[in-house]
């Protein structure tokens, strides 16, 4: 009798180990780097049995891995390259998750004096008049995109404006140390801002809005893309309670997401 209880636990545990999956997700530094992730993600394994392994890159590099197929699903923050990556065949089933804001923060002294100013765009142009240093993304993520699309027609080369082609928080640590200025994403503002002595400055533009997409990898391009295991991802991170859990998340008492899923 015993024998053949031990026998059916290791054949149940056989057939659950094998119905498991490991789905790679390719995300934003963002996503990491605020720590929504590691409070999202337990609650998901722990429903399905599947195992997430995260890749936290700029959003440029999680769409690029989307499309040669080194991922199966991606959860980004450029709109615009998010629906080319769609149009282009590379994904499937996009959705809305969530948004946020982006803020640019500087020294305390504040010498383009930027603090205050409602139109992001200005803000920039104030800090490359006097050539104050700016610390860029340089990555192709997302928050670079943005920053790019803030300068318009406003010059931001030279020795003054750097470009660092690292993560968000090291990025926020090199700006630290310059006492330079630069553009982050709020959630990893709230993250790091006890951390560093640089305080937000420009904020509340409409050009700073900062949604979240996640899109399946298609496979019909690949041929080892975990679909199923995507759509069941994507299906949990836009249902009713993952997005409670998406608003409910807080540091410092302040909420760093606003669940948007329709």
């Amino acid at each position: 009798m015993n024998f053949i209880k031990i026998f059916l636990s290791i054949s149940l545990l056989v057939i659950s180990t094998a119905d498991a999956a490991t789905l790679r997700l390719a995300t934003t530094t963002s996503t990491v780097n605020s720590g929504l992730l590691d409070y999202l993600l337990p609650s998901y394994e722990s429903k399905t049995g599947n195992k997430v392994h995260v890749i936290a890159v700029g959003t440029g590099k999680a769409l690029r891995m989307g499309r040669d197929g080194d991922v199966d699903v991606v959860l980004v923050h450029a709109r615009n390259a998010e629906l080319e990556f769609i149009q282009q065949g590379h994904g499937k089933n996009r959705r809305d998750v969530m948004y946020n804001d982006f803020v640019i923060v500087g020294p305390k002294d504040d010498p383009a004096g930027i603090k205050g100013m409602k139109r992001a765009g200005r803000a920039l142009s104030r800090v490359a008049a006097i050539q104050a240093r700016f610390i860029s993304r340089g990555d192709n993520s997302g928050t670079h995109k943005k920053e790019l699309s803030l300068w318009g027609n406003t010059q931001h080369s030279g020795r003054w404006y750097l470009e660092a082609g690292q993560g968000m928080g090291k990025v926020l640590q090199i700006t630290n140390e310059m006492g330079g200025y630069t553009l982050v994403d709020r959630g990893t503002w709230l993250a790091y801002q006890d951390k560093i002595n640089l305080m937000v400055l420009v904020e509340g533009d409409k050009n700073l809005f900062n949604p979240y997409g996640v899109i399946a990898v298609n496979p019909d391009k690949h041929k080892d893309i975990k679909y199923r295991e995507s759509l069941s991802f994507i299906n949990w991170l836009t249902s009713a309670s993952a997005q409670a859990m998406i608003g409910n998340y807080r540091i410092h008492n302040q909420q760093l997401f606003i669940p948007d899923a329709k």
